[in-house]
């Protein structure tokens, strides 16, 4: 699983928040590495140099090997808040979604069904 980390102007330590982000999301989506191909980690400053209680947002977006991406959102006043917010919305919607998936391929349709055959 490949992490793209991609931080707004004003952001500092891309290098050292690129490796934390890139070894917590490793952990965090271990569940999931055989199905996600790319995550891609993007914040933002969204009040700038006025400082705010949720100022920073974190969205992920999981590019997955056989569906569409899924992405999630969350704000929170630091950089480790924010992603580790994000990370577990997007856990929960990587739950949901690939054990829908997993669902439609294991269920048995009636009409091949040998056990309803008529006799």
């Amino acid at each position: 699983m490949q992490v793209q980390v991609n931080a707004g102007n004003g952001l500092e330590n891309k290098e050292s928040l690129e490796r934390w982000a890139s070894q917590h999301l490793d952990e965090a989506l271990v569940h999931f590495r055989q199905d996600i191909t790319r995550v891609e980690l993007q914040l933002s400053d969204q009040n700038g140099a006025a400082k705010g209680a949720a100022d920073l947002r974190c969205t992920l977006e999981a590019r997955l090997a056989s569906h569409q991406p899924v992405a999630a959102t969350h704000h929170a006043a630091t950089q480790d808040l924010a992603i580790r917010g994000a990370t577990d919305k997007l856990r929960h919607l990587l739950e949901h979604t690939l054990g829908k998936i997993a669902h439609k391929r294991d269920r048995q349709s009636i009409r091949t069904s040998d056990a309803l055959a008529p006799e």
